[in-house]
């Protein structure tokens, strides 16, 4: 018998709670407000923070350090629509751990995403 800390949520059980009406989520978001927040993100970190910290150690090579950190971005990005097309429901990286690693692990997640923001 498995521990309760580590009992995982079945993914058929995550998609019919889903389906209630009750529980459903209002479509709030736009794409001309999620396209702001993306471009907003990346001025804001890109370039104001990373590339004054980014020049001085790596001289001419920035160009070069930039398209590996945008290859290992694709990367990252392409992982995590496999996971969210494997499992159909909002709920972010909470809900994946839920289905995949345990409640726990997700407890923790969850958490850390809420300390993120």
């Amino acid at each position: 018998m498995a521990s309760p800390l580590f009992a995982v949520k079945p993914v058929d059980r995550l998609v019919a709670d889903t389906e209630d009406e009750s529980s459903q989520l209002k479509r709030a978001v736009g794409l001309l407000d999620l396209t702001a927040l993306g471009i907003g993100a990346i001025i804001g970190t890109g370039i104001f923070v990373i590339l004054g910290e980014a020049i001085g150690g790596s001289g001419p090579a920035i160009v070069l350090s930039f398209a590996l950190a945008g290859v290992t971005c694709a990367f990252s990005a392409l992982a995590y629509a496999e996971m969210a097309s494997s499992i159909p429901v909002s709920g972010s990286a909470y809900t994946y751990a839920y289905a995949t690693m345990g409640e726990f692990l997700a407890w923790i997640i969850g958490w850390d995403l809420v300390l993120e923001y």
